[in-house]
């Protein structure tokens, strides 16, 4: 368990590494500096790695046998006044899930086209894939502070901008209460709908990637 557990959060670290760091890119890519300027742009994870969310929070949700292993780094800053287009802070916000959703249909298409994969290396793949399902669904959760909530944010702008107005109002706000209070919340939200999510949504597309049970 002890191998595990530790294999796990150095997955869970690189894979939020890998997150922030996709922020970053896709902002300076868009015509935002921010991140580059201030050295972010980079897979050394001592230069993303929190403290908190990145090392205590997952250690003790491991060592407690917790349902579920989140964690986060310290957010790449931007700045969105740098950002031209309408829809540029929900791209921003939708490349870190995007990577981690890539990082799971990468693995997984292993585990699936390798049947005959050792089954020690199965198992890691298999941790990295389902790590990272988790990471992205989490993530997408509509709620500030998570990246959910900019997507939201655009796609309301699409469907009417005076609520779109409402709901950035409503999202800046609560991001003023700071990434932890906000992400402790969701973390309770989490915990409630976790029986259907792992039920209905997780175990079903670790299948689909992996071509295996959960």
């Amino acid at each position: 368990m002890q191998v595990d557990a530790l294999f796990g959060l150095v997955v869970l670290i690189f894979s939020v590494v890998l997150h922030e760091v996709a922020h970053g890119y896709m902002a300076n890519w868009l015509g935002d500096p921010t991140a580059r300027l201030q050295g972010r742009l980079t897979l050394n994870p001592l230069v993303h790695v929190d403290p908190l969310g990145s090392v205590l929070l997952p250690a003790i949700l491991l060592f407690t046998h917790s349902p579920i292993l989140i964690g986060y780094a310290k957010p790449v800053p931007y700045n969105p006044y740098n950002l031209p287009g309408r829809y540029d802070e929900a791209f921003v916000a939708a490349a870190g899930p995007m990577t981690n959703i890539g990082l799971a249909v990468i693995f997984g298409l292993v585990i699936r086209m390798a049947p005959a994969l050792d089954p020690t290396l199965q198992a890691a793949f298999g941790g990295i894939v389902l790590i990272n399902i988790l990471l992205a669904c989490f993530n997408l959760i509509p709620v500030p502070p998570l990246d959910g909530s900019k997507v939201l944010s655009a796609f309301f702008e699409v469907l009417s901008p005076t609520l779109a107005r409402g709901y950035n109002t409503f999202r800046l706000n609560f991001e003023r209460l700071g990434v932890l209070s906000g992400t402790l919340l969701i973390m309770v939200i989490f915990y409630i709908v976790a029986p259907y999510f792992f039920g209905s949504i997780l175990a079903p597309l670790f299948s689909f990637l992996t071509g295996v049970p959960l």
